[in-house]
């Protein structure tokens, strides 16, 4: 995939299918759009083309951002776009300025002059331009007046579930990561760096890695115990994480931490993944060291379970 961080480095090619939008989780519900793409693509020799917006429209407006979370980081994201098979991805530098583009006028002057596009395929809940004032009615008048077609991809569901950005952040933020997983297509994870912690998990016979995050806007899940995988050096191990406050030894800062089963590398300073399975049980406190012990035993098995 060909990245470019300006419209204006894109040269146009022959035959391009292009679709706009954020695209956060890159979820079943964009990989619809993204095949749909990629099967017209393959009729005309084509390429395709997805143009998104960095930073988040949201963040540059104010709207919601102390509370603004992201499933995705800016950099998983264009990894998850490229493992969609797309040809080429247009970030375009969202400013307050550019903000005040009108609907017509993103097209004509950025998408039609600059791709030439063949066809836009859009979601079902697509708007764009100023004040997100355009629609797939005045794209298929647009398209009419420059010689594109458009088509819009339905929405998707499973299990009859649609499937959408805000409902997947919901389910996480409940803590529900084997249905918001379900949704994705993949397993949510959260990447970061190793960082010292007090080493009482150590103590207590459990190990942690505890994670550093650099992305303040990266979506964390709900509080609590859960099975997961940890990739670490091209390795999948399994584990168990906890994300929370540790209340039983008085910790008062939210912590990521995971216990990688049958491991003992010494990683500080090293990046992890750990992807989320499933969702074990609720963080709580115990009167006693012991009892968190036996605890963590059996939360062990029970990863071992989930896992397989």
């Amino acid at each position: 995939m060909k990245i470019y961080n300006c419209i204006k480095d894109f040269n146009a090619v022959k035959n391009t299918i292009v679709t706009i939008g954020t695209f956060d989780g890159v979820h079943l519900g964009h990989r619809a759009i993204f095949d749909k793409m990629n099967y017209e693509a393959s009729k005309i020799d084509g390429e395709t083309v997805v143009i998104t917006f960095y930073p988040h429209p949201r963040i540059v407006l104010g709207l919601d951002s102390s509370s603004l979370k992201f499933i995705n980081t800016h950099e998983k994201k264009i990894n998850r776009l490229e493992e969609a098979g797309i040809d080429h991805l247009i970030i375009v530098s969202f400013t307050r300025q550019f903000a005040g583009t009108s609907s017509s006028d993103f097209i004509k002057d950025l998408v039609v002059d600059k791709i030439k596009p063949s066809k836009l395929i859009i979601g079902y809940d697509h708007h764009f331009g100023k004040n997100r004032r355009g629609s797939f009615d005045e794209l298929a008048k647009l398209g009419r007046e420059f010689g594109f077609s458009v088509e819009q991809v339905d929405e998707q569901k499973i299990n009859d579930m649609p499937i959408s950005s805000t409902k997947i952040r919901s389910l996480l933020n409940a803590g529900k990561v084997s249905v918001a997983n379900m949704l994705l297509g993949y397993e949510y994870s959260i990447t970061g760096k190793v960082v010292p912690g007090n080493a009482i998990g150590r103590k207590l016979g459990f190990p942690t890695a505890n994670i550093e995050i650099a992305d303040e806007y990266k979506l964390i899940a709900a509080v609590g115990v859960y099975a997961c995988r940890v990739y670490w050096m091209g390795k999948c191990y399994k584990g168990m994480s906890n994300i929370g406050y540790r209340p039983t030894i008085n910790h008062g800062e939210l912590t990521i931490e995971v216990h990688i089963i049958d491991f003992n590398e010494q990683i500080y300073d090293q990046e992890i993944t750990i992807s989320f399975v499933d969702r074990m049980r609720d963080e709580k406190k115990f009167e006693h060291k012991e009892a968190l012990i036996e605890q963590l035993k059996i939360d062990k098995v029970n990863a071992m379970k989930v896992l397989g």
